[in-house]
């Protein structure tokens, strides 16, 4: 996320709200600071999405900031702040197809799970692998299951408001939710127990 594009959208929203005379009274200036605070409290969820639909890196900033252009217009449209999350992800995911024209390339965000430096060498790749493999197990789900993992597990969104996101009932989202970590639990777990034979053959081999 850049600078440039945070001061775009402040300076964006400070001059709706210098256009408004005093006839739109406290009502506008507080809608305009809600959207500000909204703004910086997802910014970065919003580009994370934009990146895992496939959006040109080159592109996300001004598919971001697009994102909150059509938020600013239909501010409200939202039911609760409980709700604003999944709301943006709608948002996100419209101006995401207009951008790649179906041409949909995830990039996700798991960067969290590599080893800090400090770590020796072993574990640092065995860290590395690890995170290989669990992205490889995420890669294997249909793009149903996978969707719904990387917005639970991932973006830590709540599955009401998964449901909200994607207009399914709420007892589907919780039913594939937990399918798809029996499955990425399960394809991690024969890694695991694959690991000695693998070992063993490293050593023949040598």
């Amino acid at each position: 996320m850049t600078a440039s594009l945070r001061r775009s959208m402040i300076e964006r929203t400070d001059r709706g709200r210098a256009g408004h005379g005093d006839a739109m009274g406290s009502a506008t200036r507080s809608a305009d600071a809600e959207f500000a605070a909204a703004y910086r409290a997802h910014v970065d969820f919003v580009w994370r999405v934009l990146a895992r639909r496939g959006v040109d890196p080159a592109a996300l900033e001004d598919a971001t900031q697009e994102v909150f252009v059509v938020a600013h217009r239909q501010w409200g449209a939202w039911k609760d702040r409980a709700t604003m999350r999944a709301w943006l992800y709608g948002v996100a995911r419209r101006v995401a197809s207009t951008h790649h024209r179906g041409q949909r390339r995830r990039q996700r965000k798991l960067a969290s799970l590599i080893p800090p430096e400090g770590q020796d060498l072993e574990a640092r790749i065995e860290g590395r692998a690890r995170l290989v493999a669990l992205a490889q197990a995420i890669d294997a789900l249909d793009p149903v299951h996978r969707e719904i993992f990387v917005l639970a597990d991932i973006d830590q969104m709540t599955a009401p408001a998964i449901a909200e996101a994607l207009g399914c009932n709420l007892n589907t989202i919780y039913t594939r939710l937990r399918r798809a970590r029996a499955r990425v639990t399960e394809a991690m777990t024969a890694r695991e127990l694959d690991e000695p034979n693998q070992e063993r053959q490293h050593a023949k081999s040598r």
